[in-house]
């Protein structure tokens, strides 16, 4: 069983075998971020953002909550946003779902689950916009498949009516949104292609 000691064993041979590769690499990472992507992921331990993309610590600022929501009450997500678009300039916001997103099937249960079904309300909701398109999925895996992807679509949807990417836009800063999947079956991301409709 792994203990929080064997963590920090982890850690120093990690250290050390990044040294061995790269004797400037904390030096450099030390000195500065300059990332040009933000993710905005699920907190699964499963979807490791920096390891799936192949990029290394300090290529991209990440935020990570259940299900990968970006609600306008969320200080915390609006926080990392503004910080991520204002001080550090990024040029890419991903919203990444996942295929076997415990938090969209617990959402779609019909049981109480405690304090998180006030943040699952939220997919609850995409789920009932979305009821006659889910309505035609064969069998309960395609249709939880189906609503991953329209809660990531809704959620770039969000992004892009949130006052900092709306900022952004109006004084052309360079700023993409992007709406992404990943599936823990092969380790593929899938672009879902879903670029945010027009806000007024």
């Amino acid at each position: 069983m792994t203990t929080p000691k064997d963590l920090f064993a982890n850690n120093r041979r990690w250290a050390r075998q990044v040294t061995e590769a790269d004797p400037g690499f904390f030096k450099g990472l030390a000195g500065q971020q300059k990332p040009k992507f933000l993710w905005i992921g699920c907190s699964d331990s499963r979807v490791p953002a920096n390891e799936i993309v192949g990029l290394r610590p300090g290529e991209v600022f990440v935020h990570r909550n259940v299900a990968n929501l970006v609600i306008h009450t969320d200080i915390n997500c609006l926080s990392v946003l503004q910080f991520a678009v204002d001080i550090l300039a990024v040029e890419h916001v991903i919203v990444c779902g996942h295929y076997g997103c415990g938090g969209v099937q617990a959402a779609v249960e019909d049981q109480r689950h405690g304090l998180i079904d006030n943040w699952l309300r939220h997919i609850r909701d995409v789920q009932q916009r979305h009821a006659a398109a889910l309505a035609k999925t064969k069998g309960k895996p395609a249709m939880l498949r189906r609503l991953c992807e329209l809660n990531v679509a809704e959620q770039v949807q969000n992004l892009a009516n949130t006052t900092t990417v709306q900022d952004a836009w109006r004084r052309r800063q360079k700023l993409t949104l992007h709406g992404w999947v990943y599936d823990l079956r092969d380790g593929l991301l899938r672009d879902l292609r879903v670029p945010p409709k027009k806000v007024r």
